[in-house]
């Protein structure tokens, strides 16, 4: 990537707009979002069960889940495996570590394709991600056994994860490392994605930001960008006031070699005589666009923080929270999600800035153990919430949302 960062710096006009359109959207009650309940899932190790070990501890839960097409993908990491189910829970697809899970019942074999059904026997260690493109080939997020970890000393980090691949029939067909089939494992990886060229991205975490590997629907490496706190423009870069940024979320575009980039922002606070320093405060969050190709950022598009009320004594306080940047949908509306007492409010930002709405989802959170979570290219939003009893499936049709904004 090109070190000098090209930043376009007609941004008052930029803030001016978002911030019209920011307000116009706070007024007035959210509205909320109709929840389906798909399917729900009993506990247990048989093949289409889920198998979360101790409830108890729900920061020990590590499943994830993926949608395309209709079609749910469920990383059970605690079983190591990956169940593939319908919108009515019936289970198409098994990939399981054979020493952790029984042999399913529908196969007579290690590894037997179905007429209505495949299981496939993989060793997976420690899976978290996982992906599915177009084609409906599946990657994983694994780690190496320890004896086949490598030590990154310039970054004084470890390198243990890779992204294994599965053809559409389910059988294995390699595994990516940072170079490509076979490669260095890659750092800590916080999530991978699919564009709708079947471009694999790959987003990692180290110490100075993130890294981020883009590969071809090959596996074959086309960009690798650093990104990191010194070089993600600041538009208030002059300003007396020591300033601070948080690089949030890194999500690709699916059409076209963009990343989005969403930063927040905070600045120091003074009080007294002599100035010392009292707190840090949130200023804002803003959206980046940056080309891989060029090297280049677009104008930045000013997200709208969470407004929360609170009641002290007499009076009340508002304080504003950044929200999470969750996803993007193939038509380029950004997905951004904060918690709060009633659930989670979610709000979608057309890339251009020129639209902004606002829903509820509604949740009780205290009987929720653990939730997943996965918006897919279409827009629609699920999650795989864990509970006392089962697991629930659920999603929002956004998607619809969306499409009768567009047309009218």
């Amino acid at each position: 990537m090109k070190k000098n960062i090209f930043f376009v710096k007609n941004f008052a006009a930029c803030l001016f707009l978002c911030s019209l359109l920011a307000s116009c959207g706070e007024n007035g009650a959210v509205s909320t979002l109709k929840e389906d309940k798909i399917f729900s899932l009993d506990y247990g190790t048989f093949e289409d069960e889920l198998n979360v070990f101790n409830l108890n501890q729900a920061n020990q839960i590590n499943t994830s889940v993926a949608m395309r097409d209709g079609f749910f993908f469920i990383a059970n990491g605690e079983a190591k495996k990956i169940m593939e189910m319908n919108s009515y829970g019936d289970l198409l697809s098994l990939y399981y570590n054979e020493e952790a899970n029984p042999r399913p019942s529908f196969s007579n074999s290690a590894d037997v394709v179905s007429t209505t059904r495949k299981a496939t026997a993989y060793p997976f260690n420690e899976i978290s991600s996982i992906a599915v493109d177009s084609q409906k080939r599946l990657y994983v997020v694994d780690k190496f056994p320890v004896e086949r970890q490598e030590l990154d000393e310039k970054d004084d980090s470890v390198l243990s994860q890779i992204v294994l691949r599965f053809n559409e029939d389910g059988s294995f067909a390699d595994y990516l490392g940072q170079q490509g089939p076979g490669g260095t494992p890659f750092p800590l990886i916080k999530s991978i994605y699919v564009t709708d060229s079947n471009e694999l991205v790959v987003v990692c975490i180290k110490k100075s930001g993130c890294e981020v590997f883009w590969f071809n629907a090959d596996g074959y490496l086309l960009f690798k960008v650093p990104l990191s706190r010194e070089n993600i423009p600041d538009p208030h870069s002059g300003k007396a006031v020591e300033r601070f940024v948080t690089l949030e979320n890194v999500i690709p575009s699916y059409d076209g070699r963009i990343l989005y980039l969403k930063a927040d922002y905070s600045s120091s606070h003074m009080e007294g005589k002599i100035s010392s320093l009292a707190g840090i405060d949130y200023d804002e969050s803003l959206l980046f666009a940056l080309d891989v190709e060029t090297g280049k950022y677009s104008e930045p598009i000013i997200i709208p923080p969470y407004r929360e009320s609170t009641v002290e004594g007499f009076g009340s306080e508002v304080h504003n929270i950044p929200y999470d940047f969750i996803g993007i949908t193939d038509n380029d509306w950004m997905f951004f999600m904060v918690a709060n007492e009633g659930g989670y409010d979610i709000q979608m930002v057309q890339a251009s800035g020129s639209r902004v709405l606002r829903r509820h989802l509604a949740m009780d959170r205290k009987k929720i153990l653990y939730t997943a979570f996965n918006l897919s290219n279409t827009g629609i939003l699920s999650s795989l919430n864990i509970l006392g009893d089962k697991a629930q499936m659920s999603w929002w049709r956004t998607d619809s949302l969306i499409q009768a904004v567009i047309k009218n």
